[in-house]
């Protein structure tokens, strides 16, 4: 029976794949990942410049951070506590909620009476209730302030 272009390309995929596989094997870990002797501490070391207790690297680059920091003014020490006031949960931000929900209203629809069923059974009029959005959205803080 003639094989169709589809079997001859999973074949031939299969058979790379496996070869793939095989030649992944073939390298050993020592080749592949040569550490020299050298530990981590080591690595670490050479990569971030020496190590963080002592060195000429090290010294330099506490010496440039501390040109870089600058101690809080009164105002900032001040400023901070109001300024993450808005975002610090709070018995009163749990009662008032930061994310407001959106007015979602609600439709009436009335049922007129019917039959229903295979086996036809009255079913009287009825009025019914469901909301416009399927889903409740949010609003964003501070987007909606005003009481619904």
């Amino acid at each position: 029976m003639p094989r169709t272009w589809t079997e001859c390309w999973t074949v031939s995929l299969a058979a790379l794949l496996a070869i793939a596989a095989l030649a992944g094997c073939a390298t050993s870990k020592e080749k592949l990942l040569t550490h020299e002797g050298s530990t981590m501490l080591d690595i670490w070391n050479q990569q971030t410049g020496g190590s963080a207790g002592g060195g000429q690297a090290a010294r330099q680059l506490l010496d440039a951070r501390q040109t870089l920091r600058r101690p809080l003014t009164d105002a900032d020490v001040q400023a901070t506590p109001a300024a993450n006031a808005a975002y610090t949960r709070t018995a009163q931000n749990e009662i008032y909620r930061l994310f407001h929900r959106l007015p979602n209203p609600d439709l009436v629809m009335y049922v007129f009476p019917h039959m229903a069923g295979t086996a036809p059974v009255p079913v009287p009029g009825y009025s019914t209730v469901f909301p416009l959005y399927q889903r409740v959205q949010y609003a964003m803080p501070g987007e909606r302030v005003e009481d619904y």
